[in-house]
């Protein structure tokens, strides 16, 4: 028998990444705060990242342990390889824990895995997908996948006029709509989300109401979404999870102790943080025009080059701004943003990212690369207000001159004082969204009552 008595048992199977990791394990640490058993389902590979108080951790297999998503030969081996292998260790441990007397009771899934819907269903239990981005991004490729927008789409077709959205121009469009054959496993992937989505009990979506407002009005006639975001660490928002400064993952070493001092000795608001996400991989000439560019700004900055990223660096330039600025290979993000010595956030627009930018206050400038990016970077400026979007060439680089531009304009310029304003606003509501009461909060509220009723 176990020791307490839970309001139902969720596993909850976030795709092996560290974007999706995130608000999946922060959904199973908001459903472990109101009395459910949550278990976060990983890869055997990624199992030793995670560690967190409240929420169990059980290893299923993608079929390479060892190495995970490196010991693949590509994305389309990889994901046939998590659908077979996952399907049956997801199914055995299922089985387990109803052996065991801890029986689950719905199967919360990465939605890149509408496969873990056919094993929850198999087990005759709930089964419902999680959506990692934003709510318009979702409902594009759900409109695609329906048939129910051209595609590709090409440039003659722009600007995409979608009801519920603002105007959507070319260089908005997520990228792998806009060349498929670049990503042909990814798109795959993307549009598989919604292949089984009738089936589903519930589809969260990590954003809120306030947010995505007019598109959640839009999205709910194709495919009624629970928005239940942000999925940020409790700490920077309404404090209802004790100690919860961190997602309780990391798949790199961040450095923490070097950011905070250096820090320290900066005034209030004259730093720039910069960090391009996990997965994002800069072309050496993208990197030295960024370089060089927070170096002509003259600002502080807080720059996070992955270690695999190192050697892009302009020869000379560590050494000629070691008085400006520090470069690490990983750190707490939000710790980063929370710091009073941040004025400005450099960011590919990734939407765990710009989450956490709009949770923080932090105004943003957004140089987005590929997916997603491109759609979150024009909310982030033309939606939202809190940013500005860095303008790319004709070759796809953002040049040093238009960052410096940026950062002066964010930092000191006209717009600067609206731009901050913007964003503590949404601070304010991102808080509101998950505090007892909020739109997020309600939604997670129903979704546990649902379950203690059975």
């Amino acid at each position: 028998m176990e020791e307490r008595e839970y309001r139902g048992h969720v596993v909850v199977l976030p795709y092996p990444s560290q974007g999706h990791i995130n608000p999946l394990l922060q959904f199973a640490k908001r459903l472990a705060s109101k009395g459910v058993k949550a278990t976060i389902a990983t890869t055997r590979y990624t199992l030793k990242s995670i560690c967190t108080a409240n929420v169990g951790v059980e290893p299923i297999s993608d079929g390479f342990d060892e190495s995970g998503f490196a010991q693949a030969k590509n994305v389309d081996l990889f994901l046939k390889s998590f659908k077979a292998n996952g399907s049956r260790t997801l199914s055995e441990l299922i089985q387990k824990f109803q052996d065991y007397g801890s029986p689950v009771s719905c199967v919360v899934y990465d939605s890149f895995f509408p496969w873990a819907l056919d094993v929850a269903k198999q087990h005759g239990i709930y089964g419902a997908p999680f959506f990692t981005n934003s709510a318009t991004v979702s409902h594009i490729f759900c409109l695609i996948h329906h048939g129910k927008l051209s595609f590709p789409l090409k440039l003659e077709t722009t600007p995409l006029l979608i009801p519920g959205l603002p105007p959507l121009n070319f260089p908005d469009l997520p990228s792998f709509l806009k060349l498929p054959e670049s990503y042909p496993a990814y798109l795959a992937m993307k549009l598989s989300q919604f292949s089984n989505l009738d089936m589903a009990d519930w589809i969260f979506s990590n954003t809120f109401e306030e947010l995505e407002a007019e598109e959640a009005r839009s999205i709910s006639k194709l495919w009624p979404a629970k928005l239940i975001g942000p999925m940020v660490p409790a700490a920077y928002l309404d404090g209802r999870i004790e100690d919860d400064k961190g997602y309780g993952a990391s798949l790199w070493e961040p450095v923490i102790e070097d950011c905070i001092k250096w820090l320290e000795t900066k005034p209030p608001k004259s730093v720039v943080y910069v960090s391009f996400g996990s997965m994002v991989s800069l072309t050496l000439e993208q990197m030295e025009e960024i370089a060089w560019g927070l170096k002509e700004s003259g600002l502080h900055f807080l720059w996070v080059v992955k270690e695999s990223e190192q050697d892009k660096l302009p020869d000379g330039f560590v050494d000629s701004t070691k008085e400006n600025g520090l470069i690490v290979t990983w750190c707490n993000q939000l710790e980063m943003l929370e710091n009073q010595a941040i004025g400005c956030f450099v960011t590919h627009c990734g939407w765990n990212s710009t989450l956490e930018g709009l949770s923080l206050g932090v105004p943003m400038v957004g140089v987005p690369k590929w997916a997603d990016q491109l759609t979150d970077a024009k909310f982030v400026e033309e939606i939202w207000g809190v940013g500005l979007r860095a303008k790319e060439d004709d070759k796809g680089v953002v040049r040093k001159e238009e960052l410096v531009m940026c950062l002066k304009e964010l930092m000191e310029g006209k717009r600067s004082q609206q731009i901050k304003k913007n964003a503590s606003k949404w601070r304010e509501l991102a808080k509101k969204a998950v505090s007892e009461g909020g739109s997020s909060d309600k939604r997670i509220n129903e979704f546990v009552q649902h379950l203690v009723q059975g």
